[in-house]
């Protein structure tokens, strides 16, 4: 076609070129008009074409149709290489003093109920398993708040499965949680606990509730508690997103989380060939939103922040009793 009429790449070039969404340096580029846009008003510019060549002619151009991907986290940290080294040194000497090191976060909440739920599973050919047409809240079911605790040394994870709000109060009882259930079991020599957070949501750099709850904690279990977050915008790169998260959502995929129970069977049923072994248990205790702490509680804290990046690493001392 385009040997037929010499003014037609040029001409589709023109059109395609103001909605190129790629970068121009590199091999592939891609378009958002439609097949069927572009060969309209190629027609009009008196170059007749169907749909089908327009796509043709783009292949040959290295376009093809492609989605969205998340991968931009916003601007860099000028130090966020930094505080990654700086993460990775101190979760090394713990190691080397056998030491437990945790990673934590919150994972996605999930409606409870017969909806539609990513991935596919092996099924009777032609009797895909029915759901909800719509995602509407279900107001007996509600929704659930796992909180994940991932012990990095060991390959083994804990979920606690909320079932009211994110809080960091939930987050630290969550921790305090994995501590009785497998923690001290695995660690019965502990003297400190290193633990790495992302910057922001229940156990946030900035979030008062979570260091005055780690305070309580740090009395209760007499361990030195280590805390270092990643910079903002790196939420991803957090040790609980690739090592239990991801093998999570693959082991429950096309799964419909109907009720509680089957989130937390779910979730404790995740194994990896590398050996992960994850726990779950449902919390059925209710948190309170918006708790605040004053500036005098704040005082009370024993907290000892770090010369590099006070506000990522610090470190919260139990008080005498």
């Amino acid at each position: 076609m385009s040997e037929a009429d010499p003014g037609l790449v040029p001409a589709l070039k023109r059109l395609v070129e103001p909605a190129t969404l790629g970068d121009p340096m590199r091999p592939l580029i891609w378009v958002s008009k439609s097949m069927a846009k572009l060969a309209a008003a190629l027609t009009e510019m008196g170059h007749p074409i169907s749909a089908d060549t327009v796509g043709a002619e783009l292949a040959k151009l290295g376009f093809s149709r492609q989605s969205n991907r998340k991968a931009d986290e916003g601007s860099h940290h000028p130090d966020r290489n930094a505080q990654f080294e700086h993460i990775n040194a101190k979760v090394v000497a713990a190691q080397a003093r056998q030491q437990p090191v945790i990673s934590v976060d919150t994972k996605k909440k999930e409606l409870l109920g017969n909806f539609k739920n990513g991935g596919t599973d092996n099924r009777p050919k032609g009797d895909p398993r029915r759901v909800n047409v719509h995602d509407f809240e279900d107001k007996k079911l509600g929704k659930v708040v796992p909180y994940g605790v991932y012990d990095v040394t060991a390959n083994a994870g804990f979920v606690s499965v909320g079932i009211t709000s994110d809080t960091a109060e939930f987050a630290v009882a969550s921790i305090r949680c994995w501590l009785e259930r497998m923690g001290r079991q695995r660690y019965p020599q502990a003297r400190e606990l290193t633990i790495t957070a992302d910057c922001g949501g229940s156990n946030g750099a900035r979030v008062r509730l979570w260091k005055l709850e780690l305070q309580k904690l740090a009395d209760e279990i007499g361990l030195a508690i280590h805390v270092h977050h990643y910079p903002p915008g790196t939420s991803k790169w957090n040790t609980i997103e690739h090592r239990l998260f991801c093998h999570i959502t693959q082991n429950w995929r096309g799964r419909p989380p109907t009720d509680r129970l089957a989130v937390v069977e779910l979730i404790g049923a995740t194994t990896t060939n590398a050996g992960l072994k994850v726990e779950s248990a449902l919390d059925t205790r209710r948190y309170q939103k918006g708790i605040k702490v004053s500036n005098a509680a704040m005082k009370r804290l024993d907290i000892t922040a770090d010369l590099f990046h006070p506000e990522w690493n610090y470190t919260i001392k139990p008080r005498p009793p």
